[in-house]
């Protein structure tokens, strides 16, 4: 493709304006993915493209050495109520030194810099720059588990992700897991609770036990502790005069990088045995209630139409922080004040990097400007004389990363 635009710094940061102002909840990406192909293609990719689930990958030719593979997710979570902003969600203000908005650091800001940085790198590199936003980031990461995956995706040799890291080199975080653990009685008229068995009364002891397994967590001498705590509980029927035969009890965990979906179940069975043993379930004649553990599920539906029930987990991952991969990265980046190579840490939330290193097994670190306290709230903002210092940053980052895969 002919460029017919210039990267440059405040070119991505035009761009990550433009692209703040396309909301893309996750399932509804399509305007914001036709955006991020025009400006590859105004930028003289050498391949434009999107998938099935309208995951975006563009690259940038290089010599015959090795991939590097630069990532940003494409969905948002909600703004919430856009007078709660101190700046309008959806504007892409810049005002007081930084960019503001839904996306400007999580993570519309780092894209729109990583999609620039390749372009920007043409003919300086010893091996192809891979461009891939995927979608459904958000819930669960459908989107790069698809780009991954066995059967013919992508398999570069080392893969960037573009959340914030405030300037440090990530090197993995805890996963996340949604668990339902669902209560059944018998429902009745509100009027005759004898005549029920009501789901509600679970509650108590099914909380009893969610707190024993929270005090019980393992850790890892990195990432620190998991951690498990009730998010929600729903009932149903609704309808406030009829006593509910079925309640639902949903669990936040943030687990470690050993962690299985089998193992997850089998923990929370075990930590309610005791407290369901002690709950009479055969009172009120012989009408039982039982319960069932499970992984939270989601239809999710890709904006291109395409439809998959999907476990609600985002695997964890953890690389040696003297990897050759992480050392070049942080000797590469350096301080932003000060010597020395930059600080190599772990981030707190989860990632696309569990499916490309945790699950795929392709190194996997994470480099962006911006501070992840502001991520998913409604002060969200991209510091600008922060992100011009990781633009330039990337410029090193990528050669750097694949001269030692080179020397590998």
């Amino acid at each position: 493709m002919t460029a017919s635009r210039s990267a440059s710094f405040e070119g991505a940061i035009a761009f990550a304006q433009d692209l703040i102002r396309i909301p893309s909840l996750p399932g509804e990406e399509g305007e914001l993915t036709r955006r991020v192909v025009a400006e590859m293609e105004q930028l003289g990719y050498d391949e434009v493209r999107t998938d099935e689930l309208g995951n975006v990958v563009g690259i940038v030719r290089g010599g015959s050495g090795p991939t590097v593979m630069l990532s940003a997710h494409l969905d948002m979570v909600a703004e919430g109520d856009p007078d709660e902003w101190e700046y309008p969600p959806f504007d892409g203000v810049i005002a007081e030194g930084c960019l503001h908005g839904r996306g400007a650091m999580d993570i519309k800001g780092p894209l729109a810099l990583q999609t620039h940085v390749a372009a920007a790198l043409r003919g300086r590199t010893p091996g192809d720059i891979i461009v891939a936003h995927p979608v459904y980031e958000e819930r669960g990461g459908w989107g790069m588990d698809h780009l991954t995956r066995p059967d013919g995706g992508l398999r570069p040799d080392l893969v960037i992700i573009g959340e914030s890291t405030q300037g440090d080199i990530a090197i993995g975080h805890r996963g996340r897991a949604e668990i339902e653990i669902v209560g059944t009685g018998l429902a009745g008229h509100a009027s005759a609770p004898d005549r029920a068995r009501n789901a509600l009364d679970l509650v108590p002891p099914i909380l009893a036990g969610v707190a024993d397994l929270a005090a019980s967590q393992d850790s890892d001498d990195v990432l620190g502790p998991a951690s498990v705590v009730a998010t929600g509980v729903d009932a149903v029927p609704a309808s406030l005069n009829v006593i509910p035969d079925r309640v639902t009890v949903t669990l936040d965990w943030r687990i470690l990088p050993v962690d299985t979906e089998e193992s997850l179940v089998t923990r929370v069975q075990d930590a309610l045995g005791p407290h369901l043993r002690r709950f009479d379930t055969e009172d009120g004649g012989g009408r039982g209630a039982a319960v069932e553990v499970r992984m939270a599920t989601q239809l999710q539906r890709a904006y291109t139409g395409v439809e998959e029930e999907r476990r609600i987990l985002s695997p964890g991952f953890l690389m040696e922080p003297g990897h050759p991969f992480v050392t070049a990265a942080a000797d590469a980046v350096g301080k932003r004040a000060g010597r020395g190579p930059a600080r190599v840490r772990p981030w707190v939330f989860a990632t696309d990097g569990g499916w490309t290193c945790g699950v795929r097994g392709i190194p996997t670190i994470g480099f962006a400007p911006g501070e992840e306290r502001y991520a998913h709230t409604n002060t969200e903002r991209l510091d600008l004389d922060e992100a011009r210092w990781g633009y330039a940053k990337y410029l090193d980052l990528v050669p750097a990363v694949q001269q030692v895969a080179v020397a590998g």
